[in-house]
């Protein structure tokens, strides 16, 4: 958890906390795109995590992507930008969050994917092959790319 998070978290205890969230759409060279299984949830989701006071968005779902599949992102290029219903969390200790959502997209990466502390799997899937137990904050994005949005989306 950033400083910032524990910070307010301090202040406001398990309360509704406001936070940018980056995460990218990484497809390999098959177009089958990069999920990540946490261990806090056991649910699929894409990588990225919360902006850090300072960071630019860029920043943020480099370092995020880096810290959870060792890949180095190269040519990022905005998905969509996501609000709404689905960025409410409730997580299991009890802490309450609203996330808004600059989500990336990335065809053109270095290094090898490596486990992190956060993740029990990282795979590629098609898009016709997606899990069943998408991360219900994140699933908005991941179907449009299921279903071939192309333009940058508001939501």
């Amino acid at each position: 958890m950033n400083d910032y998070i524990q910070t307010m978290r301090a202040l406001i205890g398990h309360e509704t906390l406001l936070t940018i969230g980056c995460g990218a759409i990484i497809e390999n060279i098959e177009g089958h795109l990069l999920l990540q299984k946490r261990i806090d949830n056991a649910m699929w989701g894409i990588p990225g995590g919360i902006m850090e006071m300072g960071e630019t968005f860029e920043e943020t779902v480099k370092r995020e992507v880096l810290e959870e599949t060792n890949l180095v992102l190269h040519d990022i290029s905005l998905f969509g930008l996501y609000s709404g219903k689905s960025g409410f969390a409730t997580y299991p200790n009890e802490d309450k969050v609203f996330s808004v959502q600059i989500i990336f997209q990335c065809k053109n990466y270095t290094g090898s994917i490596q486990l992190n502390n956060e993740s029990k799997e990282l795979c590629f899937f098609a898009r016709h092959e997606l899990p069943a137990n998408l991360n219900p904050t994140q699933a908005p994005f991941i179907l449009d790319w299921q279903q071939g949005v192309t333009l940058p989306i508001l939501k």
